[in-house]
């Protein structure tokens, strides 16, 4: 799974042709493989500045990654460690179409918005990509606009998985994730499960339609209580009551209440 070859023999095959974002612990760049000009986004690792626990979260993405193919989730091609920089590279197909948070801002600025076609077509996919990893007890934990990637022909693929823990055990316990995408029972640190995915993906649903979050507030107190009311602006008259019922349904308070995929 993790290469074992010499840091030189695995970096000399690609070209870094440019920096596509970065996080406190990663950049992430877009690559061209040597061998046969394959392009490729490659996620380094900052591995020295990382805990135990985080490495071994950066490892759990990569056998994540590896265990999974379908076509609304990022593909996993290969990983090695680079000693030069201390890092852990991991090799991922390249979604040439930017992602959905991208996509939002461009529609904010020219002050347009998708069409109800576009966000079932855009919801269905996550939800398809969703599945899978929900099928293998695999929670998300941090989808958000931003992880929302898309290919040039407009297919949807889930990314950016290191977060994500195989939770066999049923339930998580950690708190992570993004605070405007966070479901209430993870707010309350209670134990949560894939039901928490869901009001994430509702959440995104919202900000497709609404081009911003379902729940604001200044403060995290103010985003607290925002959640924990579950209470939402409504939507504009022109989306179908389909879709209203679906945000209704994916944005439940109780997690009991949620559906699954």
């Amino acid at each position: 799974m993790l290469s074992s070859k010499t840091e030189s023999a695995q970096m000399q095959n690609f070209i870094i042709e440019k920096k596509l974002g970065e996080g406190s612990f990663s950049e992430v760049y877009r690559v061209k493989r040597k061998s046969d000009g394959a392009i490729y986004a490659m996620k380094k690792v900052k591995m020295g500045k990382l805990s135990s626990k985080e490495k071994d979260n950066a490892l759990n993405e990569v056998r994540i990654l590896a265990s999974i193919s379908h076509p609304n989730v990022i593909g996993y091609k290969e990983a090695f460690f680079e000693d030069a920089s201390n890092s852990l590279n991991v090799v991922m197909e390249y979604a040439d179409g930017g992602d959905l948070l991208m996509k939002i801002n461009d529609h904010k600025k020219k002050g347009t918005e998708f069409t109800e076609k576009e966000v079932w077509h855009f919801f269905i996919q996550m939800i398809r990509g969703l599945k899978a990893l929900h099928d293998l007890k695999i929670c998300h934990r941090d989808i958000k606009c931003a992880n929302i990637f898309l290919t040039k022909e407009g297919v949807v693929k889930l990314g950016d998985l290191n977060v994500s823990k195989v939770a066999k055990g049923g339930l998580l316990r950690t708190q992570t994730g993004t605070p405007y995408y966070a479901c209430p029972e993870v707010w309350k640190d209670m134990p949560y499960d894939h039901r928490g995915d869901i009001w994430s993906v509702g959440c995104v649903l919202y900000e497709m339609i609404a081009k911003q979050p379902p729940f604001r507030a200044q403060t995290m107190k103010g985003l607290y209580s925002k959640v924990l009311s579950g209470k939402y602006d409504p939507i504009p008259n022109h989306f179908t009551g389909d879709l209203k019922l679906m945000l209704k349904s994916c944005l439940q308070v109780r997690p009991a209440e949620r559906p699954s995929c």
